[in-house]
Formats: structure tokens, sequence, C-alpha cells
């Protein structure tokens, strides 16, 4: 079907609820397979949505808990913040590493497994084509941070 390039729209609310820490939680990344069935873009709300749309691969893993699911995305020290000379703050995060894997995706959803609602995607990122990895490291790149570039920003 399609992959969107988003904020979830449910994440923009769960922000204004409290129910993403992000001093505490860990954040995580989930692969969506090549030529997906459903859709996915602002309305999707939770990760268990991609089913059996998340890819699947040698040393990949789709078991969904807090501790092992997709790859870590760690906020980048020093972050969130607001950069000099400007009002947005914006947060980065360090590069997510699917290590010595074999997978094709042709997206992903960045996603918080421990928010206090089932509504725990944060955004969806359409890789523009089918991305693979063959017994190596697929790495998912954030954007360098700023107030026009950073993943997340607040103005």
């Amino acid at each position: 079907m399609a992959i969107t390039t988003a904020l979830s729209n449910a994440f923009k609310l769960e922000l204004l609820k409290g129910n993403h820490d992000f001093d505490n939680d860990t954040f995580r990344v989930a692969l969506i397979k090549e030529n997906p069935t459903g859709t996915y873009n602002a309305a999707t709300v939770a990760y268990t949505e991609l089913g059996s749309d998340q890819a699947s691969g040698t040393g990949y893993t789709s078991t969904f808990d807090t501790v092992s699911t997709g790859a870590e995305a760690a906020i980048a020290t020093g972050f969130p913040q607001i950069p000099a000379g400007s009002t947005t703050a914006v947060m980065d995060f360090d590069d997510a590493i699917f290590a010595s894997v074999t997978v094709q995706a042709d997206g992903c959803i960045l996603y918080n497994p421990n928010a206090d609602s089932a509504a725990n995607v944060i955004a969806v990122f359409d890789f523009g084509g089918t991305v693979s990895a063959t017994a190596g490291d697929f790495t998912i790149q954030f954007p360098a941070p700023g107030a026009s570039t950073s993943i997340l920003r607040l103005a």
C-alpha cells in the first residue's frame, strides 16, 4: 500500500497528556517490510498496527517487548534542547542500528514501548524505496539536529 513520512497525530496528543518521558523512556525503531499491505502515515497510532507488515529476516527480531524489540533509538547527549539563536525546541536521536541482519524494508516507525498508552507511535518514515542489509548492519540515520532539520521539533 503506502508509507508516508509523518509525525503521528496520536503522538501530538499523547505528548500533551504527558505519556512520553524523554528523560527515562527507551525509544525503538521497527522496520516496515518491502511492499507492505497496510498504509502507514500520520494516522498510525500503535506499533501493533504493523502486524504482518513488520519486516522479517535473519537476525531481525519482531518480538514486541520493552527490551528487545527493534533497534534502540537512544536520545543523543544534550537533548532535548533549544539551539542558540533559535526559539525551536529540538530532539535528536543517535542512529538506530540493527546489527548483523539480513532484511529488506521500505520504511520504519519510531515508537515508545514504555508509553502510558497504546498510542505509542511517534513517527513514520518512508525510505523512498527498498533498503536492505545482507549479513551486516542496517542503520537508521536520523537527520542532523537543528530548528529545520531535527526529527522532532516544537516551534
